[in-house]
């Protein structure tokens, strides 16, 4: 029989430990080994119970979480997934935590809440499980960053050429998971002011998404933004799908705008991959370009085939630069993908085919 992951939750809420104990043991593959209320007691557990993944509160007595994950990292590193509420305030904190080494975010339960159990339950057990999986790599530092183009110059760029447009802008889509945070960033701030416009989806919770965008805003050299219903995807912006709603892609004459929706989990995800990449075969075809990065699972593979099958340049993150080597090995699997390339070396071919006619 397979080995179950060894599961261990921190959080000073009995009730939430209780919760969390339910969730992921009700999954064939994990078990809890160990719980603790604060990070004095989870030291000690983690020597006794020697767990393959943390599940980790940020706030909690006598050590916060970031601190206790630091000296994880430096003395034991372990694979950490953050449990976090839904409070925006708090999402700051929780986005240091992926740049501090934790591997991922989850949402922590509403007690007694039903839907937690159905849909936001698979994504908790579906995470640890990436999590036990995942590579721990030191974080690297980044090269400064070019300065901004306005709204205006973007759009007057595109007035220029407006019959060709029609007919021959580019556009990118971006799907990513587990390790996606910091591989967007290098990927983001490796992109031009002039770029074309990006749509991305990372699987995150609602709310963290707002604060990850503008995170992102604040270390790019394009702009980027949380999408809305209805924003246009324009030279020098990316749009990251809002967590928890689906973002699909459309054009009208040579405009892209995005729509966002709700619906099922897709892929056991929302936002999907599988969604936005399926828009941009039907609406963009060969003027797309499809980027799938690190991540756990086979999201984005069924709908990059399609972009494939209908014209369009695929790219695929290779496995050593990977946090999981899940959603790109998949996507390759399928024939999806036209490159494999390491991080450092995606930006620059998504520039040099939105170069070509």
């Amino acid at each position: 029989m397979q080995k179950k992951i060894r599961v261990l939750i921190v959080d000073d809420s009995a009730v939430v430990r209780q919760t969390l104990a339910r969730v992921i043991s009700s999954d064939a593959g994990l078990e809890v080994v160990a719980s603790a209320s604060d990070p004095f007691a989870a030291a000690e557990k983690i020597r006794e119970a020697a767990p393959d993944v943390i599940t980790l509160d940020i706030e909690m007595p006598r050590m916060d979480g970031i601190t206790f994950l630091q000296k994880i990292m430096k003395q034991h590193p372990i694979p950490v997934v953050i449990i976090s509420s839904l409070a925006e305030s708090g999402s700051e904190t929780a986005l240091k935590a992926l740049e501090y080494g934790a591997v991922d975010i989850v949402q922590k339960p509403h007690l007694g809440a039903k839907q937690f159990f159905e849909e936001s339950g698979v994504i908790l057990c579906n995470v640890v499980k990436a999590a036990a999986s995942a590579r721990l790599k030191p974080r690297s530092t980044h090269p400064p960053v070019p300065p901004k183009i306005t709204a205006d110059a973007v759009l007057a760029r595109s007035r220029v050429s407006k019959s060709m447009i029609q007919t021959t802008e580019k556009v990118v889509v971006v799907g990513a998971s587990t390790g996606g945070t910091e591989a967007l960033k290098v990927f983001l701030r490796a992109m031009p002011p002039d770029a074309m416009g990006i749509a991305v989806v990372q699987h995150m919770p609602e709310k963290f998404t707002t604060a990850f965008a503008r995170q992102l805003d604040s270390i790019c050299g394009i702009s980027v933004k949380e999408a809305e219903d209805n924003d246009s995807l324009i030279r020098g912006r990316a749009l990251i799908a809002p967590g928890n709603r689906h973002m699909i892609l459309k054009r009208s004459g040579a405009r892209y705008y995005v729509e966002i929706k709700d619906g099922p989990l897709v892929s056991r995800h929302r936002p999907s991959a599988d969604v936005l990449f399926r828009s941009a075969a039907e609406h963009a075809g060969k003027n797309a370009i499809g980027v799938i990065l690190t991540g756990m699972g086979d999201d984005g593979s069924h709908g990059m085939l399609e972009m494939k099958q209908s014209g369009a340049f695929n790219i695929a993150q290779d496995e050593e630069s990977c946090v999981v080597f899940g959603m790109p090995k998949e996507a390759i699997k399928k024939g999806a993908v036209d490159a494999v390339l390491p991080l450092e070396m995606i930006a620059a071919k998504v520039i040099e085919k939105t170069c070509l006619p």
